[in-house]
Parts: C-alpha cells; structure tokens; sequence
C-alpha cells in the first residue's frame, strides 16, 4: 500500500448537497456515516464511495463530508506504512502537519499536512 494515492476527500459546508451534486453527476452511491477524525467531517456526515462500485470497479475510494464551519476543499490521502513518520518527513522537507496521526491504530489511522507550498494532502495507514 505505501506511496500509492489510496483516498480521496471533498469536504464542505453542506455535505448533504455535495453528495447528491457527485451522485448526479457520476452516479455515485454513499455510506453515511462517520470518519476516523473529527477534523474531516462532522460525525455522522460522511459519506463514503466504494471504489468498487464505480465506473469499470476499479476506482479509488473516496468520501464527501464536512458540515457547518468546514472549509471546502479536495484532496487525497497517500497509503504509507507509519503515519507519524510520513507526518515527520514532511515537516522535516519543509511541510507542516495540520493533525494526526488518528484514528484506530490496525485498522485506519490518518493525518493532514501542507506542502512547502500550502497544499493540502493527506496520509493514511495501519499505524
């Protein structure tokens, strides 16, 4: 998994209406429920793609959320093998770690940071 882009994310204000707008727009269906982190989405509001459902089954996994004060924003998430070390190596090449990591250490554990130049990217894991 390490290295490879394994997630994606749209965040904003009214996650209810990105959902419908991406499932009319791709046919997207959504699982609503809640992320490994409150800093992504409000609990209970977000929803997620299976990759496998998509187009030819071969899609990425993804999800829409956020809720009220959630900035917009699109991202993806990086697969790597330890999501503190990824978060340290980014900041020691000049990034800056937003959160993490976080999450449910053998299952899912996640963290944010922004690139040199302010882009916003996303790292996850088992550890």
């Amino acid at each position: 998994m390490a290295d490879a882009v394994v997630h994606f994310e749209i965040i904003g204000e009214d996650p209810g209406r990105l959902r419908e707008y991406y499932g009319s727009l791709f046919g997207w269906q959504f699982a609503v429920g809640d992320t490994v982190a409150g800093f992504v989405s409000e609990a209970g509001n977000y929803g997620f793609v299976d990759g496998s459902t998509t187009g030819d089954g071969a899609g990425l996994n993804g999800g829409v959320g956020g809720g009220a004060g959630f900035a917009p924003k699109a991202l993806f998430y990086v697969g790597v093998d330890d999501v503190e070390a990824a978060l340290r190596q980014a900041e020691e090449l000049g990034g800056t770690r937003l959160f993490g990591p976080e999450g449910k250490p053998g299952s899912l554990v996640v963290g944010q940071f922004t690139d040199p130049e302010g882009n916003l990217i996303g790292v996850a894991g088992p550890v």
